[in-house]
């Protein structure tokens, strides 16, 4: 029989003061422990009766998996720009895909180290993996994420890139459908091969080719736990960007390889003191994206699917300097406006750990939604006071910002500021690097743009800049925005007229209009000039390059407007887009800016029409010739307009560049041969400037893709025109100054030139100065029928 206890009114009073050992570890280690456990099998049985409610609910709607099993990567279609630089790859190349087998052992144990180390052993999901991930983020040790690599084939092939919860059920559910259909094999052989990997290589056969310049199949233990580490985040892990950060996850893959016997504790030595060298390849420049897109988008219409298996070399007509100094110009022409702006607030906000050791980790990966745009980098704050902000690039660099590098950030560091726009530890922020090396904070600008120029002898494309930022936004606003032109639109109104009998010289009064509402029941209208001022009458030539609204409407009114509508398509305008009345004057119709850059082409050559061609040549991955540009020669089939009609508009615009609203161009750059005309819609929605060199013509708009106001102040001659300007300082550099030669049938009298059958005595020599009736020579004025239609197209732009 076994002693009985001491009873408790026995013990010694030093063991009533302090607690057993173990009823110290149960309080201090086993219920903590316990915790844990709980906590993260809770979350392991959510996430199993999140799947469950789905396979009965969502699992029915899937897509189907079958061609994942014929899955077959595609030969690139590479494009060029016209020095033979490669400026895009579509598609991935057939060569860099290995069936598993042929993936060296290695490279497989790399990435199940660090991605999956028990993907044979489960079923699509990991729940001891969740478990795992949900005890290491609850400790606040390293992150670690809970997805499988058949999870990621499924979110890779199948799914949105929004980190959602009800993309995370459909992505564990898409996982269990694929390891229905597939072996592990082939599902590891479809990541590995299909796998972003940064420096535009997918899969790990041309990523090591890219980064190492070598064959997979020569790959070392280091090499390959370096590439391992890059599907995570490939831009934060890019061992040629960021090497220090790359080199710390290159070493913990390979303690994981080691930790799993993937390799001896021999080979994991080896590895960690390997000095990798990396292949010194130029990257595919940037500032292209927009022109390789277009022409890949010409290249899918033509040849379909077949464009990303034949292996299409596609040869344009860019210059890439000039598509270098275009895209600055117009990123430096939108940064400007947007300086003018008030401070919209950081860009996201992220929950930094306590731990710093995890902060420079959780910062390169909150970073990968948000690239670096050109020199507007982007950062996350570590440290915010009023004068002074400390931040960390994606890099891993850190960085001080001091009180001149806040002033656009305005009380954002104050307590008065609002929680959105508020700049506090955890806020993601673009910073800007001036020269003299101090840092300071800018912001993505709301505002876009476009910038197009072409040949107008030939019709070729040499810079196309559809946005601010290929990345952020691929809407190419050079082709595919219609916006309204404003004034810009004014010279072919103008054209119109000359062949109606009106002169430069003609005099037009800037008298004010108002159209009372018709029967129709439309409303009034009463069009104003954009200064708001009316000063009487004045020649054709000093309204257009003063812009006059009231002139443009009183020209139009006299000429017609299905006669202005027919005359547009002359220039390659689609009539139905500028209806036939008085506010099509004013540039209430729709154009893209490639369309004003044709238009406005007919006037630099003289009158003939010429199709905007980007794409000279096209061959197939043998180089077969598949289709080839001929340069257009000029001839009378191509005659938009006459001769006379190009050269007298040529002088009119010319006037605009000298002592109009555009009188900045030829002041700037010191030349008299520039030509053009500015353009600012209603409510300064639209900026633009379309001008041209008789060798180069460059369009410029300025706006918002949800058209708004740009503000009071905002013209064509503030915003576009300084961008076009930076430009054709670049392009026409070395280009002598160029005099144009007057064609037959013009006659220059004092000092202005005239058709011949139109002149002071015989042409169109006032209007609105009278009555109708009473004017010598001038077209009859609309019928009250007439301007009751007009009245249909109330409040349109009163353009600059």
């Amino acid at each position: 029989m076994s002693p009985s206890a001491p009873s408790s009114h026995n013990a010694p009073a030093s063991d009533q003061a302090h607690p057993a050992p173990k009823a110290w570890w149960r309080r201090w280690v086993l219920t903590p422990l316990l915790t844990l456990l709980g906590l993260g099998f809770a979350g392991a049985l959510a996430v199993m009766l999140l799947v469950a409610i789905g396979l009965c609910v969502a699992y029915p709607n899937l897509p189907e998996v079958h061609g994942l099993s014929a899955y077959q990567p595609k030969m690139p279609m590479r494009v060029y720009a016209s020095n033979g630089t490669l400026i895009g790859e579509f598609g991935e190349e057939k060569r860099h895909f290995l069936p598993i087998q042929e993936i060296p052992k290695v490279m497989r144990d790399a990435v199940l180290a660090i991605e999956d180390a028990r993907f044979y052993q489960h079923g699509g999901v990991d729940y001891l993996g969740v478990l795992r991930a949900g005890l290491a983020n609850f400790g606040e040790s390293r992150s670690q994420g809970a997805s499988t690599i058949t999870m990621q084939v499924a979110r890779n092939f199948y799914l949105p890139s929004e980190k959602t919860f009800t993309r995370k059920i459909y992505e564990i559910l898409l996982a269990m459908k694929i390891e229905s259909k597939l072996s592990k094999d082939q599902i590891l052989e479809l990541y590995m091969n299909q796998i972003f990997l940064g420096q535009r290589a997918y899969g790990f056969a041309a990523a090591c080719d890219i980064y190492f310049g070598k064959p997979i199949k020569d790959i070392t233990v280091a090499e390959a736990a370096m590439l391992a580490g890059l599907p995570k985040a490939p831009s934060a892990y890019n061992p040629v960007r960021n090497p220090r950060r790359a080199a710390i996850r290159q070493q913990y893959i390979i303690d994981r390889m080691y930790e799993n016997r993937f390799i001896t504790a021999e080979q994991r030595d080896e590895a960690k003191a390997q000095e990798l060298r990396y292949r010194t390849k130029a990257p595919i420049p940037p500032y292209a994206e927009y022109v390789a897109e277009a022409a890949r988008s010409l290249m899918h219409e033509q040849y379909g699917a077949d464009a990303y298996t034949r292996g299409l070399q596609v040869y344009t007509s860019m210059d890439l300097k000039e598509q270098e100094v275009a895209t600055k110009a117009l990123r430096k022409g939108l940064l400007d406006f947007d300086r003018r702006q008030a401070w919209r607030g950081p860009e996201a906000y992220i929950e930094l750990p306590t731990d710093l050791k995890q902060v420079d980790i959780m910062i390169a990966e909150a970073l990968e939604d948000h690239p670096d745009s050109d020199t507007l980098r982007a950062a996350v704050v570590t440290h915010a006071e009023p004068k002074r902000v400390l931040a960390t690039l994606q890099s891993g660099e850190q960085l001080e910002i001091g009180p001149e590098g806040l002033k656009a950030v305005g009380k954002a560091l104050t307590d008065q500021a609002s929680p959105k726009q508020q700049i506090r530890r955890g806020a993601v922020i673009r910073v800007v690097q001036g020269s003299d090396d101090q840092w300071a904070v800018r912001q993505l600008p709301e505002v876009e743009g476009a910038f197009v120029s072409m040949d107008p002898r030939t019709g070729l494309i040499r810079a196309m800049v559809g946005g601010f930022d290929f990345e952020r936004n691929k809407f190419n606003h050079v082709t595919q925005a219609w916006r309204q032109p404003g004034s810009s639109f004014k010279p072919f109104i103008y054209s119109a007229a000359l062949e109606k009998g009106f002169t430069p010289a003609t005099v037009v009064n800037d008298a004010p209009l108002f159209y009372n509402a018709g029967s129709t029941g439309s409303r009034a209208w009463e069009p104003k000039n954009y200064d708001g001022k009316f000063e009487g009458p004045m020649t054709l030539r000093r309204a257009l390059a003063k812009s006059k609204n009231m002139v443009s409407i009183r020209v139009l009114e006299s000429v017609g407007t299905h006669y202005a509508q027919d005359w547009l398509t002359n220039f390659g305008f689609d009539a139905a887009k500028h209806l036939p009345y008085l506010p099509m004057a004013l540039g209430a119709g729709s154009v893209t800016p490639l369309q004003m850059a044709d238009g406005y082409a007919v006037f630099a050559n003289g009158g003939y029409r010429v199709n905007p061609t980007l794409v000279l040549k096209v061959t197939d991955g043998r180089g077969h010739l598949l289709a080839q540009y001929r340069p257009n020669v000029l001839d009378e089939s191509m005659r938009g307009i006459n001769a006379r009609n190009a050269f007298v508009m040529n002088s009119l615009l010319q006037e605009v560049a000298r002592t109009g609203t555009a009188a900045r161009a030829q002041a700037t750059l010191k030349r008299p041969d520039l030509y053009g005309k500015t353009g600012t819609t209603n409510d300064s929605m639209d900026a633009w400037f379309a001008g041209y060199h008789p060798s180069l013509v460059a369009v410029v708009w300025i706006g918002y893709d949800q058209p708004r106001k740009l503000g009071d102040r905002e013209t064509g001659g503030g915003l576009a025109l300084p961008v076009w300007i930076d430009y054709m300082a670049t392009a026409l550099r070395n280009t002598p100054v160029t005099e144009l030669s007057p064609p037959e049938g013009v006659v220059n009298i004092g000092g202005e030139w005239f058709y011949e059958e139109y002149t002071r005595s015989s042409g169109v020599r006032d209007v609105g100065l009278q009555s109708p009736d009473a004017e010598e020579g001038a077209p009859s004025a609309p019928s009250a029928s007439e301007k009751s239609d007009i009245l249909d197209m109330f409040g349109k732009p009163a353009g600059e």
